[in-house]
């Protein structure tokens, strides 16, 4: 698909300050990033406008704080940046303020500094204008390279791209084309695999999807709720029984539309889905899981059946894993996705969330056609959502 939004391509950056909003709310353990995909992710919008004589503001979000909260500073992420940039990135004491604003003016081309997590304050979350205003205090241009964000409207997502020139970044400029090219021209065979605890956070998705697939495949703990609806014994695994009425109308939407829809047919259960169940676990048919038993991946001829719709597909999009894959006992599905995806020849697009982490385990993120950085974002982009912190881009 063509991408109408300006973008860093159209802009002249040298001797600007630019003030770039970027997703890395990643891990962190013991003081350190666990995960730096989004920081990578960021580093060819940055290295271009570096080369392009900008001087780079960074601002992001870290964690969900009620304030300032020491234990999710953003220094472990610009100590990672500097790194891969091999600059010095100073974190700044806040986001905003007399100080972060004189430090901001003194910036000269190439230099690059990182504002310390925006959610520490409020007001960002309620797109206060005056916030916004205390943001864009020294800068000549706004980026947005967040897509994980981007459907948020919140002050450094929407708010400043009303108060700078406002562009998109290279990130998010990708995003949008790989998953808008899946809505608007997916090459057919199109399979969607859709896994994931709960089947609420993605009955919109799973609708969106019926009309323009060939094939849904649903696993993870969603799937139990549509087991559940077809009178299925799901022992005592995780469902919304609420749902089920919902499940059924996603179930005869997709055979109503002459679609294939592929459920578990055998699962692995388990007395309790942690790694002291592993030792309890086997395989059964769906319409036999024991009643003291919790299902906790999809089984062979479940995969199988994926397999082959993988293998003749031209586009899979997945999002979502299809059973408890932190536990490794019961990752085989999931990582047996990755694997088929990776090896598939078709275009593959990897939706967000825990699909990346499974990807990015598995040591296959690169052979997929695209990884994208933002869960939500993604899902609600293919719910055919308005996301205000593209729409607050002007066109070109």
């Amino acid at each position: 698909m063509t991408f109408d939004k300006r973008t860093i391509r159209d802009a002249d950056v040298r001797g600007k300050r630019v003030l770039v909003r970027v997703d890395f709310n990643v891990p962190l353990e013991h003081g350190a990033v666990a995960d730096d995909t989004r920081i990578r992710a960021a580093l060819p919008t940055l290295r271009a406008l570096l080369g392009a004589g900008a001087a780079v503001g960074l601002v992001s979000h870290l964690g969900r704080p009620k304030g300032p909260d020491a234990k999710l500073t953003l220094a472990p992420v610009a100590k990672r940046l500097a790194e891969f940039l091999g600059r010095p990135v100073p974190l700044q004491p806040d986001s905003v303020g007399p100080q972060v604003e004189k430090t901001v003016r003194e910036m000269k081309p190439g230099d690059v500094v990182m504002l310390e997590n925006v959610r520490f304050h409020p007001e960002e979350e309620r797109n206060d204008p005056a916030f916004a205003k205390q943001l864009a205090a020294g800068f000549d241009l706004y980026v947005n390279d967040a897509f994980g964000t981007a459907h948020r409207a919140h002050a450094s997502t929407e708010g400043l791209a009303h108060l700078l020139p406002a562009y998109a970044g290279l990130l998010l400029e990708k995003e949008l084309v790989a998953l808008g090219g899946i809505l608007d021209q997916p090459e057919h065979p199109f399979v969607a695999i859709i896994g994931g605890a709960k089947v609420s956070t993605k009955m919109d998705v799973l609708r969106s999807l019926v009309p323009r697939v060939d094939t849904l495949a649903i696993g993870g703990g969603m799937a139990n709720t549509f087991l559940l609806a077809m009178g299925r014994s799901i022992g005592r695994s995780l469902a919304e029984p609420d749902k089920e009425t919902e499940a059924r109308l996603v179930t005869d939407e997709v055979e109503g539309n002459g679609k294939e829809l592929l459920l578990p047919v055998d699962v692995v259960a388990a007395p309790s889905a942690d790694a002291e169940g592993a030792s309890g676990a086997a395989i059964y048919e769906v319409d036999e899981v024991p009643s003291h038993l919790a299902i906790v991946d999809v089984g062979p001829r479940t995969i199988d059946r994926y397999a082959r719709a993988i293998r003749n597909a031209k586009t899979v999009f997945w999002n979502g894993p299809l059973g408890v894959f932190e536990v490794p006992a019961f990752a085989n599905g999931t990582r047996r996705v990755a694997e088929l995806m990776a090896s598939s020849g078709a275009t593959t697009v990897v939706g967000g969330g825990e699909s990346v982490q499974a990807v990015e385990e598995a040591g296959l993120a690169e052979k997929m056609t695209h990884v994208s950085t933002g869960g939500g974002a993604s899902l609600e982009l293919l719910e055919g959502k308005t996301l205000p912190g593209v729409a607050a881009i002007p066109d070109r």
